[in-house]
This record gives C-alpha cells, sequence and structure tokens, in this order.
C-alpha cells in the first residue's frame, strides 16, 4: 500500500507559476495572456482548496487578503454622489455608468478597476494556494520558478547573440523586448530576484557547480540586458546572499532590518545617479512623483479607482509638461497605489510591511525563506522607481516569494529538527526525542 501523499496539486500550482513566467511578461491593459493566467490561478486555487486536508493559514495574511480584494470590490459599488462632495475635484466625482441617477462610482472607470480587481484576486487565489502546501512542497516549486527563469534566459540570449535591439513581434499580445518580457526593465528584474533563489540552491541544496553557472549566466545577461541599475541591484543581492546565505549563524531581525534600510537608500541614490544622463530632469521620475502627490491630496479619502492613473493624472499635469509621449504609470507602484486606493490601499500597504518586518524578526528562519526574503525587498525596491508588479509573470512571482516567507511550515520543519538527536548505533544514524536519550 502507498502511503505517499497526493502531488498533484504541487504540479498545479507550479503549471501556474511557469505559465505565467512564459506569457505573463506584458504590462499593457485587456491582454488574453494575462486573461488565461488569472482563470488558470482561480482554477487552481479553488481545486487546491477542495482538498479536506491542507496547512491553516494564519489570520493575519487571510484578513489581509479579504480586505485588500474588498477595498478594490468598494470602488465598484454605487454610492450616493453627494458622498464625494468635498472629497474630490468635480472632474473625479465618479464614473457616470448610472446615467443622470444620483448614484456614482468611487472608480472614475470602472472597467479598469474591474480588470485590476480580477488581477488581484487571481494573485491573492494563488498566494493562499502555496500556503496550503506542505512545506516540501513549497520547496518543490523552485523547478518551476527556475524553468521559468531559464526560458526567460534562453530567450534574451538568442535575442542578445541576433543583436542588441531586436524585438519580437506576432509571438505573444505584446513586443517582446528583452526574455519573455515587453519591458526590458522588468525582465532585468526578474534575473535580479532569482539570484538569492539560486545561491539557496548552489549553498543548501548539494549543487555548487550548476548554481554557481547559474549566477554567472544571471550577472551576463543583466549587463546584456543593458539596465544599469539593475546591475548594480543584482551585484548587491548577489553579495548579501553570500553573505546571509553561506553561514548558518543567527543574525538578529533587527540587524537584518537595519541593513535593509541602508540598502533601500543607497539603491535610490545609485538609481538617480545612474540614470541621470538619461532622463531629462525636466520630465522625469522626479516630475512624475511630485504631479501623482497633487493627485494624491485631493483624492486622498477613496482614490481614483485602480487602474485609472493615467486618466486622473492628466488633469494633474502642468501644461508645460504635456508632449507627444504620455505618463502611463508614474514609476513609483507605492504612489500609484495610492493615488488609487486611497487611505485604504495606505492602510494595507503599511500594514502589509509590519507582517513582513514582524515574520523577519522571528528567531527562526529556513535558508529558503531568507532567499525568498532577499528577493521580495529587491523587488519592493525596485518599486520605488518601476512598476514591476504590474505584470502578471513578476505579480506571479511575488506572491510565490511572499508564501515561502510566511509559510507556517518552515518554522514547524526547523522545530521538528532541533528537537531530535543523532545517535551512532553499530553504524546505524538513529534520530531521538531530545530528552529520550537516557
Amino acid at each position: 500500500m502507498n502511503d505517499r501523499p497526493s502531488e498533484w496539486d504541487k504540479y498545479l500550482v507550479g503549471s501556474v507559476l511557469f505559465l505565467s513566467l512564459l506569457i505573463g511578461g506584458g504590462t499593457a491593459s485587456g491582454l488574453y495572456t494575462d486573461a488565461l493566467i488569472e482563470v488558470t490561478a482561480i482554477v487552481s486555487a479553488a481545486a487546491v482548496f477542495s482538498q479536506p486536508f491542507g496547512k491553516r493559514i494564519p489570520a493575519s495574511l487571510l484578513w489581509l487578503v479579504i480586505f485588500a480584494v474588498a477595498s478594490v470590490a468598494f470602488q465598484i459599488v454605487p454610492l450616493p454622489r453627494a458622498i464625494f462632495g468635498g472629497l474630490r475635484p468635480e472632474l473625479l466625482r465618479g464614473d457616470p455608468w448610472l446615467g443622470g441617477t444620483p448614484y456614482r462610482f468611487v472608480s472614475i472607470g470602472v472597467g479598469r478597476t474591474i480588470e485590476c480587481l480580477l488581477y488581484l484576486v487571481a494573485s491573492a487565489a494563488f498566494f493562499l494556494s502555496v500556503l496550503r502546501l506542505r512545506a516540501e512542497q513549497v520547496q518543490g516549486l523552485l523547478p518551476f520558478f527556475f524553468m521559468g527563469v531559464i526560458c526567460n534566459a534562453l530567450a534574451a540570449a538568442i535575442q542578445y547573440s541576433l543583436s542588441n535591439e531586436i524585438a519580437i513581434v506576432g509571438l505573444l499580445p505584446f513586443t517582446i523586448n528583452a526574455g519573455l518580457f515587453a519591458n526590458q526593465n522588468h525582465f532585468s528584474a526578474l534575473l535580479f530576484i532569482s539570484i538569492p533563489v539560486v545561491v539557496y540552491y548552489g549553498l543548501y541544496r548539494g549543487h555548487l557547480l550548476s548554481g554557481s553557472l547559474g549566477l554567472i549566466m544571471l550577472l551576463l545577461l543583466l549587463l546584456a540586458a543593458g539596465s544599469r541599475a539593475g546591475v548594480l541591484l543584482g551585484l548587491t543581492v548577489t553579495v548579501l546572499s553570500v553573505v546571509f546565505l553561506s553561514t548558518r549563524s543567527k543574525i538578529s531581525g533587527l540587524s537584518i532590518l537595519a541593513i535593509f534600510i541602508g540598502l533601500l537608500i543607497y539603491s535610490i541614490g545609485a538609481w538617480t545617479k545612474i540614470d541621470a544622463d538619461v532622463i531629462d530632469p525636466a520630465f522625469g521620475r522626479g516630475e512624475f512623483a511630485r504631479t501623482t502627490i497633487e493627485g494624491i491630496k485631493d483624492n486622498w479619502a477613496t482614490g481614483v479607482g485602480f487602474g485609472n492613473f493615467q486618466k486622473a493624472y492628466q488633469i494633474y499635469e502642468r501644461e508645460s509638461m504635456i508632449f507627444s509621449r504620455f505618463v502611463n504609470h508614474t514609476h513609483n507602484d507605492y504612489l500609484e497605489i495610492a493615488f488609487e486606493g486611497g487611505t485604504s490601499a495606505i492602510l494595507l500597504m503599511v500594514f502589509y510591511f509590519m507582517s513582513l518586518v514582524a515574520t523577519l524578526a522571528r528567531s527562526r528562519r529556513d535558508p529558503l525563506q531568507k532567499a525568498a526574503f532577499l528577493s521580495v525587498s529587491f523587488l519592493l525596491i525596485h518599486s520605488l522607481v518601476d512598476y514591476p508588479l504590474r505584470t502578471e509573470a513578476l505579480a506571479m512571482t511575488f506572491a510565490y516569494m511572499n508564501a515561502i516567507i510566511f509559510h507556517k511550515g518552515f518554522a514547524e520543519r526547523l522545530s521538528r529538527k532541533n528537537d531530535v538527536i543523532e545517535i551512532d548505533h553499530n553504524g546505524d544514524k538513529l534520530f531521538v526525542p531530545i530528552g529520550a536519550s537516557s
């Protein structure tokens, strides 16, 4: 009789992760590839949750997800128009889908908000489904992640070997410019957040040679991608990965937090310095941020509706800044989320960061969790100057890495290891609970 637990749920969830890395590199709205990933993620999560067994999801995380989904859904609920009086400018009094009725939506573009709601639900469903798996299954999803990264690396290697400005048109509903991504900066983000996991794979899984080769490949592709900030972040995360993962000494959570804050400040300054010669100082990220902050001040209570940044930004844009090019994102995900979601979105971000720090401060941390924390940290740093989480590929990767960080099974596994001692009895290794060896 085979008592080995079923693994179909691991393969199902892993397939969603691989699919997102394969076809989820677009940033435009309304892509059928994104819709396919979202449907697959939701259906897979439903199948995983249909099982009577599975790991318990922490209540705080479950409520965080529920409130996040509810805050987006609230924006498409009809509300009396009088509520918006004094909360936002007349031009942003809500979507007039309801005609002459005295009701309006919080969102100034309901269609885009519904699209964002599906995007969030799919990412949240994938995150929760990974949390339901056993710790060894979560670790077993790494090959799916590596396959997705390798496919992107091979595509990039072929592109860069043919030309340094090759673009692939027609294969996917968006133009592929780097790897399988539409944006070379987002492709670079995938590369440098993969570095901690590759270092973990080499140091802790007994594959030092293949891990070293993988690390070299990632760094070379970062150079080829042409993102100088990506190269800087890649080198920095490589150093930190080797430092934190090559030693088994326990570093306090506050020490790591202090290093992370210092690294955050350093990375922002380095990014600005590196890109100073290629970004027009009069029409760059600083101007985008200033204009977005003006919009946040006028819409702090409710936001303008998720997915509506481009439409609302134009209202606050200075006339002297209007050119043939238009601003589609503020290149700072935190400001953009605050502009679109208002106070509730800001509170949810604060609660998430508090939960992340609280988890980091625990005395026992699995090496894979350390690697995932580094990956998440650098993606969050990148979000200060770009919008990587607006792609399905990086959003699903972000959800997977967070699931590793918050998964209870790794702490339980460490406890089991620490609760036994090894006794060599006539050449046989026996594992006896502490206290029973006497």
